[in-house]
């Protein structure tokens, strides 16, 4: 009988690599074989938002509201909102005592759905169409429903009866990858596995953190070990490159009914919004992708929209100020416009208050320095208290900018650093942003030297690894209390 073959990626805490592998972002995009990943994943992506509307809908029949269009718009923005801004696996952290532990980020998240949802129905007078008591009702009302939910998911879902079966296993391969997963399924009872021990073709002294107890054997012994101990998962933990190795053990076990398992050796990779995807039903693994896809895309530009027209209200006389100030102070054009890379590496026209006497768009940018000549008389100052960035806001508006993202750079500079910084033109997956996860680290203004341009690049990557609605708006709140105080930047 042909054993079945799997994929498995773990998802190791302790796990650490030249760049420590990002192992958050292995936890939440891969999920995690001992933490009931899917039906975490569900809930944050689906079940979640489901039931918010669900609540909704219940809500309006004993308040006697309508169910017409405007329930219906209404529903609609609390279930994009509630995908992404809420933290549906609070109740699923793996190997966690504590499962409220996420509590408060849920809450957080919940507060924000509600805030984005008032100041959507304020601007449009969606707001006047409500009976203020239905809607307090439910928004104190969805999240004590989601929480009774995942306690009860977790209380008869997450844990198998005592009296299920517990399988055998056995991980081949006594490597990062390998005892990560281990170390998973021991502190993880609630999978029904029992860890039996390694199979490695390597002497125990070559095995750093391995035991005589775990290492049970060469990988020549496998087949007759697991058809005498009774072996019912296997996982192949090999690098990459021994696919020899692997073909010769599938060849072993096709005398064998357990189930196999293959943990692709990615701790050679720098992961960007990883994921399992399908094309045309053939399974394929994203090892670096844009995390706007999907709804996340609609999510993204929705906020990005709802947000610049917002601020837009908010600051035009000070645009206007700021340009007659720039027109006075000296010659030439009000606004600067200079080629940037967009998303997918697309030129782009962006717009600043010019802030110099020059205007740079070639093959060679000079970035701006302390006490640089080419500045105007308000240039420094403007560029200073970002000023200068404000007319970026109708990029948004263009959808050529989002409002966070990795800060464009000169082209110029994007070919120079290209060349220069390993995974630089990854950052150019996604819309740049008027502010970004770099600048509020404190990487912002001149990069004189490639290890500022190497943090800068590094903070871009961790952006896009982890993205989420929730982290915009921190961005965003840190952007506006840091730019007054910001040296970095003139």
């Amino acid at each position: 009988m042909n054993a079945n073959v799997d994929f498995v990626i773990p998802a190791p805490e302790t796990v650490r690599g030249p760049e420590h592998v990002h192992s958050a972002l292995l936890n939440e995009r891969f999920g995690q074989l001992a933490n009931a990943a899917p039906l975490a994943s569900f809930c944050k992506s689906f079940l979640d938002p489901v039931v918010v509307v669900v609540v909704l809908y219940a809500l309006a029949i004993p308040f006697d509201i309508a169910w017409n269009g405007y329930l219906l718009i209404w529903a609609a923005l609390a279930f994009l909102l509630s995908a992404q801004l809420l933290d549906g696996t609070f109740l699923f952290v793996p190997g966690v005592t504590r499962p409220l532990m996420g509590l408060g980020r849920f809450v957080a998240g919940w507060l924000c759905v509600i805030g984005f949802l008032w100041l959507i129905g304020r601007l449009s007078g969606l707001n006047d169409y409500f009976y203020p008591p239905f809607l307090l009702a439910w928004e104190i009302g969805a999240p004590l429903v989601l929480i009774g939910m995942h306690a009860l998911f977790r209380a008869v879902l997450l844990y198998p009866s005592r009296s299920a079966s517990v399988r055998k296993a056995v991980i081949i391969g006594a490597n990062q990858a390998g005892q990560a997963l281990a170390a998973r399924i021991r502190d993880n009872p609630q999978l029904g596995l029992d860890f039996a021990g390694y199979f490695d073709d390597r002497t125990l002294e070559r095995l750093e953190g391995i035991t005589s107890d775990e290492l049970l054997g060469r990988l020549s012994s496998l087949a007759e070990h697991i058809q005498m101990h009774n072996i019912q998962q296997i996982y192949i933990s090999l690098p990459m490159t021994s696919q020899p190795r692997v073909l010769s053990l599938l060849e072993d076990l096709k005398d064998s009914t357990a189930s196999i398992y293959f943990l692709p050796d990615f701790f050679v990779c720098d992961l960007i919004q990883a994921r399992f995807d399908h094309v045309g039903g053939i399974p394929v693994v994203s090892v670096c992708e844009s995390p706007f896809v999907g709804t996340a895309s609609l999510v993204k530009r929705v906020s990005d929209i709802v947000l610049a027209l917002l601020i837009l209200a908010l600051i035009w006389p000070l645009m206007l100020a700021v340009a007659i100030a720039v027109k006075v102070t000296s010659p030439g054009p009000v606004l600067f416009k200079q080629r940037r890379y967009g998303a997918d590496g697309e030129s782009i026209l962006v717009y600043k208050f010019r802030s110099m006497t020059v205007m740079e768009d070639g093959d060679k940018v000079v970035q701006a320095r302390k006490n640089d000549q080419r500045l105007t008389p308000i240039g420094a100052f403007i560029r200073r208290t970002s000023l200068d960035e404000l007319p970026q806001f109708i990029n948004v508006l263009q959808g050529k900018m989002s409002i966070v993202g990795p800060r464009p750079h000169a082209n110029a500079h994007n070919e120079m650093y290209r060349k220069l910084i390993r995974g630089y033109m990854i950052r150019h997956k996604v819309k740049p942003g008027i502010t970004g996860w770099a600048q509020v680290n404190g990487y912002r203004g001149e990069t004189d030297t490639i290890d500022k341009m190497q943090k800068r690049i590094e903070f871009d990557l961790e952006y896009l690894r982890n993205w989420s609605l929730w982290l915009d708006l921190k961005i965003v709140l840190q952007t506006a209390f840091s730019t007054l105080r910001d040296k970095n930047a003139y």
